[in-house]
């Protein structure tokens, strides 16, 4: 089997037409509505540390709904192994899997993805994360290890951190939570530069000339 090509940062992310534990679905269904999406890949059913994930994942589904991102899981393995295996863990967990995952026998979507790693395996896909915005393009990508488990804090924080970038028009630096000072774009002439430096900014907090930070001011709800 030949090696797919994984779609990189700002491409369309590939759209598809799949079965589901909540029947047929497609991308575009979530990202015409305008939602976020997080699709993410595990490599088998009744795993151990899939499992662990997606009781996490099903644990904060208020998170992730919050911030308007459907979570769409995805694996090569059919959809009655995925329905015993998400009623096991709702047993044992006592939670609830709210989110489709996909039955990829045929490996479309993990092709379109490139989550078939033959050097890993190439009958199942690697642990990844595709980041997808309303536009329907990749935003962010993750891999993992077979042996390691996702920090799904760090995936929340992704999309915090999206949104608000695309919402201020700003960036976020190292370490950034939600409520931290984030980064304003750094002047393009030499004169903007220069004022930057000397006359600073309203509002700004003004390291040198190309990194200055400001903190964002939310509406009270």
């Amino acid at each position: 089997m030949s090696e797919s090509r994984i779609p990189r940062i700002m491409e369309p992310a590939p759209n598809f037409e799949s079965k589901s534990t909540h029947g047929l679905i497609r991308l575009s269904d979530y990202t015409t509505k305008g939602k976020w999406v997080m699709l993410f890949s595990h490599p088998s059913d009744f795993t151990p540390v899939c499992s662990t994930e997606f009781i996490e994942f099903a644990k904060r589904h208020d998170d992730f709904e919050r911030l308007n991102v459907q979570l769409i899981g995805v694996s090569i393995d059919s959809i009655f192994s995925h329905i015993a295996w998400i009623r096991d863990l709702e047993s044992i967990a006592g939670v609830q899997v709210k989110f489709p995952v996909i039955a990829d026998l045929d490996q479309k979507v993990s092709q379109a993805y490139g989550l078939v790693h033959e050097a890993v395996s190439d009958t199942a896909a690697v642990r990844s994360v595709f980041v997808i915005d309303p536009k329907g393009n990749v935003r962010a990508l993750l891999y993992y290890p077979m042996q390691l488990g996702r920090n799904v804090d760090e995936l929340i924080r992704i999309f915090q951190g999206l949104q608000t970038v695309d919402a201020n028009g700003v960036s976020c630096p190292a370490n950034w939570v939600p409520g931290d000072p984030v980064i304003v774009a750094a002047p393009a002439t030499q004169e903007d530069a220069a004022k930057r430096t000397t006359d600073g900014g309203a509002g700004l907090d003004v390291k040198s000339w190309y990194l200055s930070k400001k903190n964002l001011i939310f509406p009270e709800k």
